[in-house]
């Protein structure tokens, strides 16, 4: 027998209560256990979260950035001399539109410093000859150069990953939009672009003003 404060107690009852027995050992291990996994996922799902956020604004700065290009370099286009013309085609029955301006050193270039006159196309095109994916961007050449070899032709890719490009053009002496423009001397009130994105389920559209509008 032993006497703590007083009072006898069994020399087999204070040895039981000098430490812990092993279900209470494996009971606390077990709840570290399920509150570090808990700990793990919340995390792990908030960095997934922060990335995908992350990559879908970069996405929509990289459109934002097409957008404002392409308002920049039409709004400077002069009627006449070909300035701008655009035919609509279709692979796999997705839209491949493609629209052609002239013009120089400058934005529609993305260069300042090329001499003379120059095409450009903005259009897709297969990112490589086995892969599948398009990417949009400008095919650039010399508007006198007469090669068929297109040894002075440049592609510059601007967006990666794009399923369709749709582009219609508003005709105000008709108040229509048409699929093609042809007419070499005048240019469309508004032209419209619709990319088809594989990183998201709704198509990014831009409707760009040709004529620069008043403040």
């Amino acid at each position: 027998m032993s006497i703590v404060n007083g009072i006898q107690y069994p020399e087999q009852r204070i040895g039981a209560r000098r430490g812990f027995t092993l279900l209470e050992i494996t009971l606390a291990v077990a709840i570290l256990g399920l509150m570090s996994m808990a700990i793990y996922r919340f995390v792990q799902s908030n960095l997934i979260s922060l990335r995908v956020s992350s990559e879908a604004s970069a996405a929509d700065a990289r459109y934002g950035g097409l957008r404002d290009l392409l308002t920049s370099q039409w709004q400077s286009l002069i009627p006449g001399m070909k300035a701008l013309v655009g035919e609509p085609l279709k692979l796999d029955e997705r839209s491949r539109d493609e629209i052609t301006w002239t013009c120089g050193a400058g934005p529609g270039l993305l260069t300042r410093y090329a001499p003379g006159d120059f095409t450009v196309s903005m259009r897709l095109q297969p990112a490589s000859k086995k892969g599948n994916r398009l990417d949009l961007g400008f095919l650039r050449k010399p508007k006198n150069d007469q090669s068929i070899t297109n040894e002075r032709e440049t592609w510059v890719p601007l967006i990666e990953g794009v399923s369709s490009l749709q582009i219609r053009y508003f005709d105000p002496r008709f108040n229509v939009w048409l699929d093609k423009w042809a007419d070499t001397v005048t240019l469309p009130r508004l032209v419209k672009v619709t990319v088809g994105r594989t990183d998201a389920s709704v198509p990014w559209e831009a409707i760009i003003p040709l004529g620069r509008t008043p403040l």
